[in-house]
């Protein structure tokens, strides 16, 4: 979980002048992260050297997260992913 939180804030600070909102959205089956930017152009993959440092978040992002997107919102965008919640987990009242 951290290393995708660190992926999309990470996102956001080199490519977007840095994240405009974190949101943390938690039900019993599922963990979502959202940062917003105000850059208005979406995350997509890039050709990736193994080599050649940089460049494999979005790899990231696929193989750990159970999905991720990203959807306009206010002249930016808003880059979500989203976490199965470990089993036996119970979303406790605040």
């Amino acid at each position: 979980m951290l290393l995708l939180v660190s992926e999309v804030v990470t996102n956001a600070c080199l490519h977007a002048g840095g994240p405009r909102e974190f949101v943390l959205h938690c039900t019993a089956d599922r963990l979502r992260i959202e940062v917003t930017d105000g850059s208005p152009v979406h995350p997509r993959p890039r050709p990736s050297d193994v080599a050649t440092p940089g460049g494999h978040g979005l790899t990231v992002l696929r193989r750990l997260a159970r999905s991720w997107g990203s959807l306009p919102r206010g002249g930016g965008k808003t880059v979500w992913v989203e976490v199965s919640a470990p089993r036996g987990s119970r979303r406790r009242p605040v």
